[in-house]
C-alpha cells in the first residue's frame, strides 16, 4: 500500500518529466546570446573541441542541450582598437569552425534556411553584434557584417557609441550627459533605419532609457532584447523597467532572459564584490596579459568555483523575471537570452548549455501550455527574426 502511495505521489513529475523531454525535442530552441566566440579567443580554444571544465558551451554540448538555433555575440569591449576588425575575426572562427563540421553547425541567413538546417538536426547559426561600436561608425562596415551573417546589433555595449547612449552611461554619467547629448543622435536614427531595410533586428539590451525610447519610436520593425530581465525584480541598470517591458509587446518585440546571477538577483552583486576583492592581484595579473576584464573574471571564478557556486540564486528566480514580464507583455513577448560564456554565474541548475530541458520542465511545472512553452523557447524570435526580413 506504501509502495503504491509513494508511486502515485511521484507520478506527476514522472508526467512533467516525459512531456518536458518530447516538447522539448520538437520545439526550436533558439538562445538569441551566447559568447563563446570571444571566450575561444580569450582562452585559445576552439569551440568543436571538448570545453567541460573550460567554457560553458561547445558543438557537443549545444545537441545534448536540444539547442537548435544559437545566435552568437560578436564583441569586444569599448577599450580594444579596431571593433570592426575584431568582428570581423569572431566571425572568422565561426565560419571556420562550421567548415569543419559540415553535418553538425551551418551558419544561416534567413529563417527559411534555418528551418532547413535544423530539419537537418544540425545546429543552425547567426550572429548578434553586440554593440554598436562594432561598426566604427560607419554604415558600410554595418552592410558588410549583415552580408556575413549579422542579424542583430545592440546599439550598445556598456559603452556609449558616439550615436547612442547606454544604460551604463545614463546611470553613472548622467550630469555629463545632460551637458552634452543623450539617446539616439540624427546618424544613431539612420543606424536604425539602415537596420530595419537590412533585416538586421534592433537589440535594446545595454541601452540607456533615453536611447531606448528613440529607437522604439524610430524603428518601423520589432525589436529584440536579447540578454536582459525586469527591474522591478532586480533593480540593475541592465534590466528593464515595466514601462519598457509593455513597449516592447507593443511593439511587437521579445525580451530575452538573461541568467547572469547578477541581473537575476539583487543580493548578489555584494557577494561578487567580495569575492572580486578577495581574489584582486590574481585579476590584475591576468589583465596585465592583456585579457578583457570579464574573462579575466571568468578564468578566476572557474579557479573558486566552489566560492560562486555558493552565491548563486536558485533557478525559480529567473523564472519569477518570465512570469513578470509575461504578466505585463504577454506570453508572446518572452524568449531565452542566456548569456553564457558571457557571464561568470548563472543560477543554480542552469550550468552550461545542456541545461534547457531543465528550462523546459519547469516552465511546464508553473502551467504554461505545450504551445507556450514552444514560443518561449524559440518561437517568439523566430517570429520576430521573420518580422525584420526584407
Amino acid at each position: 500500500m506504501i509502495k503504491k502511495l509513494i508511486a502515485l505521489l511521484l507520478l506527476p513529475c514522472a508526467v512533467y518529466a516525459q512531456d518536458a523531454q518530447t516538447i522539448h525535442a520538437k520545439a526550436i530552441v533558439v538562445d538569441s546570446h551566447n559568447d563563446i566566440l570571444t571566450a575561444c579567443l580569450e582562452k585559445n580554444v576552439s569551440m568543436d573541441k571538448d570545453l567541460k571544465g573550460i567554457t560553458q558551451s561547445d558543438l557537443k554540448r549545444f545537441k545534448e542541450g536540444g539547442v537548435d538555433v544559437q545566435i552568437f555575440s560578436v564583441w569586444c569591449d569599448g577599450n580594444k582598437p579596431n571593433p570592426y576588425a575584431w568582428a570581423n575575426r569572431e566571425m572568422d572562427t565561426l565560419y571556420a569552425v562550421a567548415a569543419r563540421n559540415p553535418g553538425k553547425i551551418l551558419i544561416v541567413k534567413t529563417s527559411k534556411e534555418l528551418k532547413k538546417v535544423v530539419k537537418q538536426q544540425a545546429l543552425a547559426a547567426m550572429f548578434g553584434v553586440e554593440g554598436g561600436h562594432m561598426i566604427d561608425n560607419n554604415l558600410d562596415n554595418l552592410n558588410h557584417l549583415y552580408e556575413r551573417g549579422a542579424r542583430y546589433m545592440t546599439l550598445t555595449w556598456n559603452n556609449s557609441t558616439a550615436w547612442a547612449t547606454s544604460a551604463m552611461d545614463e546611470t553613472t554619467k548622467k550630469d555629463s550627459l545632460d551637458r552634452t547629448h543623450k539617446g539616439l543622435t540624427d546618424f544613431g536614427k539612420q543606424v536604425v533605419k539602415r537596420m530595419n531595410e537590412l533585416g538586421i533586428m534592433v537589440d535594446l539590451s545595454h541601452v540607456g532609457e533615453q536611447t531606448f525610447w528613440d529607437a522604439i519610436h524610430a524603428t518601423t520593425k520589432p525589436v529584440i532584447v536579447s540578454h536582459s530581465n525586469a527591474y522591478a525584480l532586480c533593480p540593475v541598470f541592465r534590466n528593464l523597467k515595466d514601462e519598457q517591458i509593455i513597449a516592447v509587446g507593443k511593439n511587437g518585440g521579445v525580451i530575452d532572459l538573461n541568467y547572469y546571477s547578477g541581473f537575476v538577483d539583487s543580493s548578489f552583486h555584494l557577494k561578487e564584490v567580495r569575492f572580486v576583492l578577495n581574489h584582486s592581484k590574481e585579476l590584475d595579473s591576468l589583465r596585465k596579459t592583456g585579457m578583457q576584464q570579464e574573462y579575466a573574471l571568468s578564468l578566476i571564478s572557474d579557479k573558486y568555483a566552489t566560492e560562486i557556486q555558493a552565491a548563486r540564486p536558485p533557478m525559480s528566480m529567473l523564472l519569477d523575471h518570465l512570469d513578470y514580464i509575461v504578466k505585463l507583455a504577454g506570453v508572446d513577448h518572452v524568449g531565452i537570452g542566456s548569456d553564457f560564456d558571457g557571464i561568470t554565474s548563472s543560477p543554480q541548475q542552469l550550468d552550461d548549455v545542456t541545461s534547457y530541458p531543465l528550462v523546459t520542465k519547469a516552465l511546464l511545472e508553473r502551467g504554461y501550455s505545450k504551445k507556450d512553452v514552444t514560443k518561449i523557447m524559440g518561437g517568439n524570435i523566430l517570429r520576430v527574426l521573420k518580422a525584420n526580413e526584407k
